[in-house]
């Protein structure tokens, strides 16, 4: 009873949640683990509660810069004043202060870009790190669906940072990625702790409409008589601008949209409104993905296809974490692949941006187009070529075969996903089947294959409190208004 007894006295939770207190004690044992736990499963708690029962610091990696920060301001909420996030947000005075007072932190979350630079790793040199964490650990495979080439350095920094006990979580990775997870941190003799994906409490649709206009108009019936808060995921910023709008022109109050087009200001506005029930639907991309730990979303709806099963996992993993009943549903029409299609070849870069990366790599974004996943790409694929002896043809060829066979996996991805939409078999079965998993026991309310009823998912009455969202700027005028004033 005594890791009982200093979670209560820590967080204020009497008893562990599934997995939580196995994975634990292997991690107060300085061994390596590996960790799958179900979206909204309380990762965090693996880590923090060690993390006060440790000597030194915690070093967690995040992926996300909204993910890290909702995690920092928990802890603060909770009284804990040794945490910080070191990411390009910070600004320059506090990263100065930070640069020299590093071991005082008992959390130091960090982005895998910023462990990059030699100063904050040396820094973290001269800091006692008792535990290193990969969160969202998917992320280090190039076979998880956010691989991040920053991710794969991390066995090595782990290692220039003493070789700490490491503790990787995700919620979503197949039997391929947790290997991949294990070779690249370098793990050994890990304990695995994997707990199925599986999510009894969201009930699973998928229908297909015969156009994108009965598209718009199923979704407009659901966000008028589905109880919220919820969240309709898309695969443009354009559409999350247009859905928002065409919500609020029906009339719907509590209605915002989120992208990564948003500046920082707007988009933590959105997240935190969204987070205190002032926003009843935010129409998203997946960058408000990860970053998302609100308890009570009752409802995802995708308006486009996700890419791949282990996606669309963590997207309906958005709902329904506080264990009460909710809903995931997929709209589909013909032809939406397509639109998949060309997000992976415009996600991937072309021959010519490989030619003109090697020969102008400084001056390349100024000669042609090039966003921030294809940028991070190439810089992982040259400096790998270039360790080997090599011609530039013959680095363009290698790195040409390696897009090409990330094109092939991202499109038997994508067949997976389609495969999902279309057999005659239970949804939640399929989910579990893919990540090499059994379904124990069917809820009652299961998926659209197994039958069940929309009726306990209604609107029941329309709350009165939500209002309207007026524009970033005239929102945080209300806010400082009122906290000034009231």
């Amino acid at each position: 009873m005594y890791l009982e007894q200093r979670l209560y006295e820590t967080f204020g939770y009497r008893t562990f949640r599934l997995g939580q207190k196995e994975i634990i004690e292997d991690v107060l044992a300085k061994n390596d683990v590996l960790a799958m736990l179900p979206t909204g499963g309380g990762k965090s708690v693996c880590y923090q509660l060690p993390g006060y029962m440790l000597p030194g610091s915690v070093l967690i990696v995040s992926p996300l810069v909204s993910l890290m920060e909702d995690q920092v301001q928990q802890l603060k909420m909770r009284g804990e004043k040794r945490v910080i996030a070191l990411n390009s947000f910070l600004p320059d005075e506090q990263k100065k202060r930070a640069l020299m007072n590093l071991h005082h932190f008992r959390f130091i979350y960090a982005s895998p870009e910023i462990l990059q630079s030699p100063l904050w790793q040396k820094a973290l040199r001269n800091v006692a790190i008792s535990l290193f964490v990969v969160d969202e650990a998917h992320c280090i495979s190039q076979w998880g669906h956010d691989f991040r080439p920053d991710f794969l350095k991390l066995g090595a920094i782990r290692r220039e940072l003493g070789d700490p006990p490491c503790l990787a979580l995700t919620a979503t990775a197949t039997q391929e990625v947790r290997s991949d997870i294990i070779e690249t941190l370098q793990l050994t003799n890990v304990r695995q702790h994997l707990y199925s994906v599986d999510r009894p409490n969201i009930a699973i649709q998928v229908e297909c409409v015969d156009s994108v206009e009965e598209k718009v108009a199923r979704v407009l019936h659901y966000a008028k008589t589905l109880q919220g808060p919820g969240m309709i995921y898309v695969s443009s910023r354009q559409w999350a601008e247009v859905l928002a709008q065409k919500l609020a022109a029906e009339g719907i109050e509590g209605v915002a949209y989120y992208h990564g087009g948003m500046d920082s200001e707007q988009r933590l506005l959105v997240q935190h409104q969204f987070l205190c029930d002032q926003l009843q639907i935010v129409c998203c991309t997946n960058a408000f993905g990860m970053g998302v730990n609100k308890e009570n979303v009752r409802y995802v709806v995708h308006f486009h296809l996700p890419s791949q099963l282990e996606a669309y996992v963590q997207e309906i993993g958005r709902a329904g974490r506080d264990g009460k009943n909710s809903l995931a549903i997929l709209l589909y029409t013909h032809g939406d692949e397509d639109m998949v299609q060309s997000l992976i070849e415009a996600e991937l870069p072309t021959e010519e941006q490989v030619r003109l990366f090697i020969a102008y790599r400084n001056d390349v974004r100024s000669m042609v187009e090039i966003n921030d996943v294809q940028w991070r790409l190439l810089h992982y694929m040259i400096e790998k070529e270039q360790t080997k002896a090599q011609t530039v043809e013959e680095i363009i060829a290698n790195i040409q075969a390696a897009i090409e066979a990330r094109k092939h996996w991202k499109r038997s991805k994508l067949t997976q996903m389609r495969s999902f939409l279309f057999r005659p078999h239970c949804r939640r079965e399929q989910i579990v089947a893919y990540f090499q998993q059994r379904l124990e026991k069917k809820p009652i309310n299961c998926c659209d294959r197994c039958a069940f009823s929309l009726d306990s998912y209604q609107l029941k009455q329309q709350d009165e409190s939500i209002r309207m969202f007026r524009g970033w700027k005239e929102e945080l005028k209300r806010i400082f208004w009122n906290e000034e004033y009231t």
